[in-house]
């Protein structure tokens, strides 16, 4: 179970042989955009943790629904022991938001902070980096969450990078006078051009980590995977990112099943809301209070801004225009169902739609000749003692890429008991996609040493996927005919998106 494990600590012993050869250690404290950084967490594997770097200035005040601005000097050097606030969130009480569980920092608006998780020895390393982008409808998340602790993927030999991104009306409001004011005509989208800005200092910085600029892998899961195929789209994002991973993406940025909303409609919507509030003006819209901006608009999403995403990333993926990077991309099993029983062999419902959108986002990388793979999420997350394990539901994956097992609740069903029920078969899946993960990170090919050989996507004519699973024998893959039914309806669809 733990050879993997033990492959990560020789690589681990390798860096620190060649950090000795080169002399080029890193410096403490480390000078980033801003100012000096100290008082990194060293964990016993070796991986330093910086906490709370700001990547931006705070976006309060004049700064409220703007691009974010550069990060404002410090004098001295600031502490990055701690992590920095969380993005304002509203608490629904209808699931367990992991990013304001109890020990988790306060929500502010004063937000756009990132942390580094780093193995690297020597700033000569040019470690690969993953900086991840997490989901939750756009309206929760935190790069904070215990979920996202870097440091199982460090130890693989990876610089890890989260992020805040900002939420809800903070991140995604669109609004008439808000385009007006703005150079490039276009409002909302704040909270994916909080995603580039975090990209643009890792490209400045993260060389002082050990990290490598030329080579950084972006992934997300759900709004985060959403994300990264609009990046995908995006000029701001060109250059920025070598490869990408998504998971779980329910529609909305490449199938156009669920197409984006436009500015012109998102515009309406926030004037709407406004004028009900009796709230004409830019002057008026930044007077607000936190809590009267999260009384007064509802949430928005991801949009066709014509300046950020210029047009619908489904039309740009279907004309070959998308930035040519290397793409994992993958589903679960139950992706659109939850309780606590397993699916049987073959069972679907419904999630076939979403692996349909993995095999496609591939189908449109491999035709630019970028290395594309495709993977079926099915192991079912541990229970309690007794209790039937729950199903490979949405976001079940992420515990396990991260290599975070038995630690961190994702699910209100997930008690003590269940975390602590993790098996050695849940280990074996997280060693391995932890690994699969970095492995790609590093060379665009997530295979590697002790792993099961994951083919490559080779076209639409068959499904080339791994499973990911303790017993893959066990389960089926979604069958070409379930892609090709999907496949019919896409030209179609894409043709009522044209003329919209």
């Amino acid at each position: 179970m733990k050879r993997l494990h033990v492959q990560r600590a020789a690589w681990l012993a390798g860096i620190a042989v060649a950090a000795t050869a080169c002399h080029a250690e890193i410096e403490d404290p480390i000078r980033v955009d801003g100012g000096l950084v100290s008082g990194a967490e060293v964990t016993s594997s070796g991986v330093r943790i910086y906490r709370g770097l700001p990547f931006a200035a705070p976006p309060v005040g004049e700064n409220r629904w703007r691009p974010p601005q550069p990060v404002e000097a410090w004098e001295g050097v600031r502490d990055a022991s701690k992590f920095g606030n969380v993005c304002v969130q509203a608490d629904t009480g209808r699931y367990v938001n992991i990013a304001i569980m109890e020990g988790q920092p306060p929500r502010s608006e004063d937000c756009l902070y990132l942390n580094v998780w780093t193995p690297a020895k020597s700033k000569d390393d040019r470690l690969p980096v993953m900086v991840y982008f997490y989901g939750g409808a756009f309206t929760d998340g935190a790069g904070s969450a215990p979920l996202y602790d870097g440091t199982a993927l460090a130890e693989r030999g990876a610089v890890v990078v989260t992020m805040n991104y900002r939420l809800g009306p903070f991140g995604f409001l669109a609004h008439p006078a808000l385009t007006a004011e703005s150079e490039h005509k276009s409002s909302g989208n704040y909270g994916i051009m909080d995603m580039v800005a975090s990209l643009e200092w890792v490209q400045r910085n993260i060389e002082a980590f050990g990290g490598d600029p030329s080579n950084v892998t972006i992934f997300g899961q759900s709004a985060g995977a959403m994300a990264i195929t609009s990046l995908m789209t995006s000029p701001l994002a060109k250059g920025l990112f070598h490869r990408a991973i998504t998971q779980s993406i329910m529609g909305g940025a490449v199938s156009p099943n669920m197409p984006n909303a436009t500015l012109a409609a998102q515009e309406e919507q926030g004037k709407s809301q406004a004028e009900a509030a009796g709230i004409t003006t830019v002057e008026q819209l930044r007077a607000l209070s936190t809590e009267e901006v999260a009384r007064t608009f509802r949430a928005q999403t991801m949009i066709v801004d014509n300046y950020v995403i210029p047009e619908d990333p489904a039309i740009v993926f279907a004309q070959g225009r998308q930035h040519p990077v290397d793409l994992i991309a993958g589903a679960n099993a139950a992706e659109l169902s939850f309780g606590p029983r397993r699916a049987a062999p073959g069972e679907s419902d419904g999630s076939d739609r979403i692996f349909w959108t993995a095999w496609r986002l591939a189908e449109y990388q491999r035709a630019l000749g970028k290395n594309a793979y495709v993977y079926w999420f099915t192991q079912a997350s541990p229970a309690p003692e007794g209790a039937e394990p729950f199903l490979p539901v949405h976001a079940a994956e992420v515990k396990y890429v991260f290599d975070n097992l038995g630690e961190h609740p994702l699910f209100p069903d997930n008690s003590d008991a269940a975390l602590a029920a993790a098996s050695a078969a849940d280990q074996r899946v997280a060693d391995m996609m932890a690994s699969y993960w970095v492995n790609f990170a590093r060379t665009g090919n997530p295979n590697g040493e002790g792993l099961p050989e994951w083919k490559p996507h080779t076209g639409l004519d068959a499904v080339n996927a791994v499973i990911l699973d303790a017993d893959p024998a066990s389960q089926r893959l979604p069958t070409l005919e379930q892609m090709q039914a999907h496949e019919t309806r896409l030209e179609e669809q894409l043709d009522a998106l044209l003329a919209r």
